[in-house]
């Protein structure tokens, strides 16, 4: 790969190195935050033009999706050079200023890592298409010949995850695997040179002032690619928790994954405080957290949460599940409401019933919409999760403009997609776009203050009821509540210990109710009926509270020990 020039390597306190474990991280994806030469695309001169708004809501660090040099054949996913800025982005010293102004904020910088795959833009991947059959330069990917009498049948039944066979075939007749788009030609990680170049990856960002990482597709950079090459068969529909818990799936959550994390981590204690990273893995429960050990990345994603229905019983379990399999390996957990990837919790919340993930990308695709959503259902139960999430003990990630209350766009024209779900399912599938428009940031103006020149997606008419210019300063609004919040954890959150409260009698029933070292605690009622608030002083609450009562889809943090009961809430 190309390498560039490093700065510096910055210096850090080593009382920092475990600022992670209860930290909040806000995602921003870059093209849709800020744009800041009005070309309708969001940049990094836009990220640092804003970090100011970021240290105010009271974050500890920002997440960048990719950035770099891309076709956008995956919305950035698809990585050119792993070791540069995408021109249209900006350039390398406009990181360096970006890092430069983080820190004088107090925020930490982690970025996105992209490991699986490159783009097919890639100088190895062009030079494997210019090399022969057998050339080590084709050895950094994964060739393979095809089957049939001509070799014109793929080498394997292994699907994109983006619809369609996981092999494309070159003019020389070999077919090439992407488990993503054709543009994502997947890495063989058998190959030293692969590790060692991702190395000098994680080496080249860190010393630039980058604390940590997020790892995408973590579970799947071990592949079984001994020949004969297996065939999937019944196992091509890829659930998570339908994966071996033995390792033995060919392509994902391989037990190998592990060896080269560790590798990583060898990496990562170079540094002083030493960097670390969390996984994207999409497997079953049992196995995630092996992707966070002490001498692996640090922390994995638990999407267990995200996918959770907002019930009190199913949230209970998936708390104290996720507590005890951090405590086993000795990391903290992570919660997360939305993505990148995934519908907004605003408008998943605004469907009436059981309707969880795979629910509502269904929904955003049916004529009609039915069930209707409810969005002012949806933002009382958003802002009920947000204060329950933000009181667990572990990492919270803040996806860019859940702090707005934004909903997913649903009904983006279907001309304005770009999501490659969209085209390789057919139609099928309407992806991820909805919940990557850009941000509003002013009431009027054009794009809502995110740029001059428009945005890359359009932003509905209404969008400037959302924005942050709208809301900063209403006692009542998201924003609002989000500062708060991130203010008052700061001085609440004093270990990573949860203590169910009234483990001694039954909880009235949709009650969640825990306590925090520190003399807080947390309700929340997650049904349709009010319930009695409990004892104790109300730091916050996530809708206004009446008499002795905690209204239905509400949240509330207490001050434990206080005689009385203060009734003000937001």
């Amino acid at each position: 790969m190309p390498h560039h020039d490093s700065p510096t390597p910055s210096s850090s306190s080593p009382h920092d190195a475990d600022w992670w474990r209860q930290a909040v991280i806000y995602q921003i994806y870059p093209r849709s935050f800020a744009d800041s030469d009005g070309d309708g695309l969001g940049d990094i001169p836009g990220v640092t033009s804003r970090l100011p708004y970021l240290a105010d809501l009271g974050v500890d660090a920002v997440w960048l999706s990719p950035f770099y040099p891309s076709q956008l054949a995956d919305g950035g996913y698809d990585v050119a050079d792993y070791r540069d800025v995408d021109p249209r982005l900006g350039t390398l010293d406009d990181f360096d200023e970006m890092v430069a102004t983080a820190h004088r904020l107090g925020l930490k910088i982690m970025v996105d890592i992209v490991p699986n795959h490159s783009s097919d833009q890639h100088v190895w991947f062009q030079e494997a298409l210019r090399a022969a059959p057998g050339a080590a330069a084709r050895e950094r990917y994964v060739f393979r010949d095809g089957r049939g009498d001509d070799g014109e049948l793929p080498p394997t039944d292994w699907p994109s995850s983006f619809g369609g066979p996981a092999w494309t075939r070159v003019a020389d007749g070999q077919w090439y695997l992407h488990l993503y788009a054709p543009q994502q030609p997947d890495f063989n990680w058998d190959n030293p040179e692969v590790r060692e170049d991702f190395h000098d990856t994680l080496r080249f960002w860190s010393d630039r002032g980058v604390a940590g990482f997020r790892v995408d597709v973590a579970h799947g950079l071990a592949k079984d690619l001994r020949a004969p090459l297996r065939d999937l068969g019944d196992q091509q529909s890829y659930q998570p928790d339908a994966l071996p818990v033995d390792g033995s799936h060919p392509l994902w959550d391989r037990d190998a994954v592990h060896e080269i994390y560790r590798g990583w981590r060898q990496v990562f204690n170079t540094y002083d405080p030493p960097r670390f990273a969390v996984a994207e893995a999409w497997v079953g429960t049992s196995r995630r957290m092996a992707y966070a050990s002490a001498d692996g990345l640090g922390q994995a994603f638990n999407f267990d949460f995200l996918g959770a229905r907002l019930d009190a019983d199913e949230m209970r379990a998936t708390i104290e599940t996720a507590l005890a399999d951090a405590r086993d390996v000795g990391a903290t957990s992570t919660w997360v409401l939305s993505n990148h990837d995934v519908v907004r919790h605003v408008s998943r919340y605004a469907l009436p019933g059981d309707h969880r993930k795979r629910d509502v990308e269904a929904w955003l695709l049916t004529d009609g919409r039915e069930p209707a959503p409810d969005l002012a259902a949806g933002e009382r139960k958003a802002r009920a999760a947000a204060l329950l999430m933000l009181a667990l003990p572990g990492s919270a990630y803040v996806y860019q403009g859940e702090e707005l209350g934004l909903p997913e766009v649903a009904d983006l024209d279907r001309a304005d997609l770009q999501d490659p779900m969209w085209v390789r399912s057919g139609g099928r599938v309407k992806g991820r776009d909805g919940c990557r428009v850009p941000l509003p940031w002013t009431t009027e103006g054009t794009s809502f203050g995110f740029g001059s020149g428009g945005s890359w997606l359009p932003q509905p008419s209404g969008w400037g009821r959302y924005a942050a210019e709208a809301q900063s300063g209403d006692a009542g609004s998201f924003l609002e509540l989000y500062r708060e919040a991130l203010r008052l954890r700061r001085t609440l959150v004093a270990d990573e210990a949860l203590a169910w409260a009234g483990s001694q009698e039954p909880a009235p029933q949709g009650l969640l109710h825990f306590e925090r070292a520190g003399g807080w605690r947390t309700a929340s009622n997650l049904s349709d009926e009010p319930v009695r608030l409990p004892q104790g002083e109300v730091l916050l609450a996530s809708a206004p509270l009446t008499g002795d009562t905690l209204p239905p889809w509400t949240t509330v943090w207490l001050r434990t020990g206080a005689a009385s009961v203060s009734r003000s809430g937001r």
